[in-house]
């Protein structure tokens, strides 16, 4: 009974949630699905954002900059609400970043200062040119830039040019998922990619997600911290969706961090927004934090796939 006033709470959100629903905790039939995506083209969060974008192609005045109203963030934000990957005015978008940003280097650098690439930007910017299916060559050269830039124990750190020795949480999974989209539409250099997905989710798992793995005390206390969008931060949901979409299977290493995920359910079976990082944003998804239907659906999705691993925490 808990589960079916939950959906219907969900339901009753943005055109955005409503689609993830169906398809990822009613499996919906295709058909319906479609109906459904093409809803929330044309209304809610998805229509606002797109009515944001000036006639030439750009959100917020910039590629990267302003945080978070920017081309970069404003696109990330757009996929991660599920739009169609086919939307002609998000490819405008996504390719302006490959033709503005592509540096010498190989990677993505929109600083007029700095002259290196920065590999954070360049992992989200490739899963952006992946999402939405931009079809150049010279998007192999973000693959090269960061397979490149990847770090002995694994991961990857947009500070290492400035000698940082160990990998970041932060960059790791910006890189991990531009890898996970780009896998789907190319080959390139795909069994190099996957060998070192393999070694990045040995640093994560390493770590527990979120902890020393040498204290075992918590890294930083924002990981522990729900965040919608997450912008460029890392956080335990964003980790544990990107396995979900992944289709990692359990490692019991991933346990601290779902049972604490667990333990941020309210007794109303809805998790909170707990983290919203300072910037200017086009208008506020939700203004109730304390039960949040976007990170309710991502909590239920990340759980529901691990349920049989969990069935003694919940």
């Amino acid at each position: 009974m808990k589960e079916q006033k939950i959906a219907y709470w969900l339901l009753e959100g943005d055109p955005a949630i409503r689609y993830q629903v169906h398809r990822d905790i009613l499996d919906t039939e295709p058909k319906r699905l479609e109906l459904l995506r093409d809803e929330m083209i044309k209304r809610g969060w998805v229509k606002r954002l797109f009515d944001e974008q000036s006639d030439n192609g750009i959100w917020g005045g910039g590629l990267y900059s302003p945080k978070w109203i920017s081309s970069t963030y404003t696109l990330l934000l757009l996929k991660r609400l599920s739009i169609p990957s086919d939307n002609e005015q998000a490819r405008r978008g996504a390719y302006i970043l490959l033709d503005k940003g592509l540096y010498k280097d190989g990677g993505i650098n929109f600083s007029k200062t700095i002259k290196s690439s920065e590999t954070c930007i360049t992992g989200m910017v490739l899963s952006l040119l992946s999402y939405f299916n931009i079809k150049d060559k010279r998007v192999n050269n973000l693959i090269d830039y960061l397979i490149d830039e990847q770090m002995v124990d694994g991961g990857w750190n947009c500070q290492r040019d400035k000698g940082a020795v160990h990998s970041s949480m932060h960059t790791t999974i910006n890189v991990l998922e531009g890898f996970l989209d780009f896998k789907n539409v190319s080959n390139y250099r795909n069994k190099e990619i996957i060998e070192m997905e393999k070694e990045a989710h040995q640093f994560l798992l390493q770590h527990k997600l979120f902890k020393s793995d040498k204290t075992g005390e918590v890294i930083d206390r924002q990981f522990t911290y729900l965040s919608f969008p997450p912008r460029w931060h890392y956080d335990i949901l964003r980790v544990l969706e990107y396995f979900y979409f992944y289709g990692k299977k359990y490692d019991e290493r991933m346990e601290d961090a779902l049972q604490l995920l667990l333990k941020k359910k309210n007794k109303n079976c809805k998790w909170p927004l707990q983290a919203k990082y300072q910037g200017k944003e086009f208008f506020e998804l939700e203004g109730n934090t304390k039960e949040s239907k976007i990170n309710t659906l991502r909590a239920i999705r990340v759980l529901k796939y691990y349920k049989k691993k969990l069935e003694k925490g919940v």
